[in-house]
């Protein structure tokens, strides 16, 4: 399968980037009236050139002026191969050097020098000028690369440029694979019978006519109508393509540079990105905590601040793990390389890798946190998941919110996390949407739960258990009710906890009287059951016996557990074997009478309505009775 190629020219102004792509082309990158009445480029250009071994390249030809560079980043942005453009009657100058750190700083590793105007220099000035490339290029990615002189008048050394830009081309490795589709937006424009038109380089995953696309960070859906790339109509583009894709009923001023399309509910928006930095030797001074930056990502340009976490100053040459807070949101994917440049005066200052795309603010010299970014640096896949997982908590990640953090393709991800699963390094908390927690922190959890139970046994010896509700109510912060039954179910297979209906317990809790709670016990049921129907109120009863109220009350709920009491409502309590045969006598007039009204239950217990309208909905709500008018009837067959 053919490779898809980019090829960037990158340069100071005027040292004929946009004539050589021309003279290889012979398409004009400059298109707008601007950039030809002032001889310069100042937007993106793009072009393509077919190699004579059959392979296609996309070209983007990038602005070399120092007040057009932010232009320049943005184009840098999915480039495989870069071709440094240096006059030979003028040789490297501060854009040449500037391009260089971009391109050092998006991670290109590829490319070759085109030494340009070669017809306007003698051969002293030529030595010259390959001298002066020889000690620019030391310690670059270009150090060692190819340097071709060509002329673009004279056509000269055109052909060992493509040439040598085909064994480039046929050495390339294959681009890290990631399935999710996402275009940065570089240019947006409308056409007539078209409608609107955007287009870019295609960084990964794939794009086809028919799928639904998502502009974000805006969130605006719309349907792919036609797709082509390096001008001709194609039914699927994919990663390493200039592509151009047009909508339906999408408003040109609804997107712009900076943009990212994606398919629907896939990225994550964000104000804040932890990154490694790498603050370039040639600054002057140091870097302070907090310093006001602008922020280089895909396409976008966004004003912000750079928080040092382990440390107060950058000095020149330094690499650390940062945090950019930025007053717009982006939508990252981990390992995306960016470009800072300082706010005033506008220079590149550093750039590097975004280590975690979705970040929250971070306690400075928070050890944790510092160590957990730069262990991200090794690429070992499970720790990533584990760390990601360790930030979210109870709440956890779903596979989608995964692809993006870790940017580890589906198929090594879902695989990753099948392995951490076996180990118990990660429980799935909800398979419908594929939601991982760490396996660290649930354990945790399970001990807060334990220790929550422990208090409960401790303050209610004499309670079966906790109601469940009130146990989640300790939690108010967690409102996943799957998250809590796996959390139960996992502790009951340990034998840690027993669940009953809506009452948990510590497996080893048992209920135990002491020996005067036996004589309380004794003293109250005796009074139950001498009292019949017309027992007094609970709070009569500790009153008379000059009982303590929790101890009274712990021992009465025990003896409704035991189910030797019965409660009704309010503080009456009925002995359960008076209660069932109350029950026996009503069942059996319901089935003589069909149903009872109030006065005949009243007059079958000889009770005053104090104790009958209790009694009478004691049945109803076991579901004995239901209540059809003024009467009672069977609700259940008996």
């Amino acid at each position: 399968m053919e490779k898809n190629i980019i090829l960037g020219t990158a340069g100071h102004i005027d040292h004929g980037k946009t004539s050589l792509v021309k003279a290889l082309t012979g398409i004009e990158t400059d298109r707008l009236k601007e950039e030809k009445e002032r001889g310069i480029t100042i937007e993106l250009g793009f072009a393509s050139l077919d190699l004579p071994n059959g392979q296609h390249i996309g070209i983007v030809d990038m602005p070399g002026h120092e007040k057009f560079v932010k232009n320049m980043v943005a184009g840098s942005s999915g480039i495989d191969v870069v071709t440094m453009v240096i006059a030979a009657d003028e040789g490297v100058m501060p854009q040449t050097r500037e391009h260089m750190e971009i391109c050092n700083l998006m991670g290109i590793e590829h490319g070759m020098i085109a030494l340009t105007k070669t017809d306007m220099v003698d051969e002293d000035l030529l030595e010259l000028a390959l001298e002066d490339i020889n000690d620019f290029v030391q310690g670059t990615f270009l150090e060692d690369k190819p340097v071709i002189p060509v002329s673009s008048v004279t056509h000269e050394g055109l052909d060992q440029f493509i040439k040598t830009l085909e064994e480039i081309c046929s050495k390339l490795p294959e681009r890290k694979y990631s399935s999710i589709f996402r275009l940065p937006v570089d240019r947006v424009f409308s056409m007539k019978g078209f409608g609107t038109v955007i287009t870019g380089t295609l960084t990964s995953g794939s794009i086809n006519v028919g799928d639904d696309i998502m502009v974000y960070p805006k969130q605006i859906v719309s349907k792919v109508r036609g797709i082509q790339v390096h001008s001709s109509g194609v039914d699927t583009a994919g990663a390493g393509t200039r592509t151009a894709i047009n909508f339906q009923g999408l408003d040109k001023e609804s997107v712009s540079r900076g943009d990212i399309l994606s398919t629907p509910n896939t990225l994550i928006e964000s104000y804040m990105v932890d990154a490694h930095f790498h603050y370039l030797k040639s600054n002057a001074k140091p870097a302070k905590n907090r310093t006001r930056i602008r922020f280089h990502s895909g396409t976008s340009e966004i004003l912000g601040y750079m928080i040092l976490l382990d440390r107060e100053e950058l000095l020149p040459g330094d690499e650390a793990c940062v945090q950019f807070r930025l007053e717009s949101p982006v939508c990252c994917i981990k390992d995306d390389r960016y470009v800072i440049r300082s706010y005033s005066p506008v220079k590149t200052i550093g750039g590097g890798a975004i280590l975690n795309p979705a970040s929250q603010k971070h306690k400075q010299l928070d050890k944790t946190v510092i160590q957990g970014l730069e262990n991200l640096l090794l690429e070992d896949q499970e720790e990533t998941v584990l760390f990601f997982l360790s930030l979210k908590g109870y709440q956890g990640l779903s596979f989608a919110q995964l692809r993006v953090m870790t940017n580890i393709p589906d198929k090594k991800l879902a695989a990753n996390l099948q392995k951490l699963l076996a180990k118990q390094q990660v429980v799935q908390t909800d398979k419908d949407r594929q939601i991982y927690v760490n396996g660290a922190f649930f354990d945790k959890f399970k001990e807060k739960i334990i220790r929550k139970l422990e208090a409960y046994h401790s303050d209610n010896p004499l309670k079966e258990g906790m109601p469940t509700q009130e146990l989640k109510s300790k939690f108010q912060y967690i409102d996943d009710v799957k998250f809590f039954n796996l959390l139960f179910t996992k502790l009951s297979k340990e034998n840690l906890i027993i669940l009953d209906k809506n009452i948990v317990k510590l497996s080893t809790h048992k209920v135990a009287l002491q020996v005067d709670q036996n004589k309380v016990k004794d003293k109250i049921k005796k009074i139950y059951q001498t009292s019949g129907l017309t027992p007094p109120f609970f709070r009569t009863i500790c009153q008379d016996l000059d009982l303590d109220k929790k101890t009274a009350t712990d021992v009465l709920h025990m003896m409704i557990n035991e189910t030797s009491i019965v409660k009704t409502k309010d503080d009456l309590y009925f002995d359960a074997e008076e209660i069932t045969r109350l029950e026996q006598r009503l069942i059996k007039f319901l089935k003589d009478n069909e149903s009872i009204t109030t006065p005949e239950f009243k007059e079958m217990t000889g009770v005053s309505r104090k104790y009958v309208i209790p009694l009478i909905e004691y049945f109803d709500t076991v579901n004995l009775t239901i209540r059809v008018g003024d009467t009672r009837q069977l609700r259940r067959k008996v």
